[in-house]
């Protein structure tokens, strides 16, 4: 597929990997849907994604924004791609209206929420991921 730094940037790689029969997955795995080993991974920042779904959610846990849309996301990976599809869920980018069909990006957050809101210390675990940004 593609180089997962090709993107040439210290932006974080929105990763999902590849495996020896040609599938991939997001979130990665260490062994493919279909028992393949690992080959690699690819950024999906570098394909188009569209939405599939969305919701919002009004009833957050701590630290998190609400409302709080959600979509999940199909990624095109191209003509040259056999496999299933490959889809994420994740917040939308500051709460941006969406519809099935729109066309979205990954851009990475520093916070997906609040660290000092929940129980766990804040140094206890990552708080930036991705949103999903529509493209206009």
């Amino acid at each position: 597929m593609s180089d997962p730094n090709a993107a040439g940037d210290d932006e974080p790689v929105f990763e999902a990997a590849e495996y020896a029969d040609g599938t991939v997955t997001y979130p990665p795995h260490p062994v493919g849907p279909n028992g393949a080993d690992r080959v690699g991974t690819i950024d999906l920042r570098e394909y188009d994604a569209a939405v599939i779904t969305w919701t919002e959610s009004t009833a957050t846990p701590p630290g998190v924004r609400a409302p709080n849309t959600l979509a999940i996301v199909e990624f095109d990976l191209g003509e040259e791609y056999d496999g299933p599809p490959v889809r994420a869920i994740g917040q939308v980018a500051d709460n941006a209206d969406v519809d099935v069909g729109d066309p979205v990006t990954p851009v990475h957050a520093e916070e997906l929420r609040d660290p000092d809101a929940g129980i766990r210390e804040p140094d206890s675990q990552d708080w930036d991921g991705f949103r999903f940004e529509p493209v206009e």
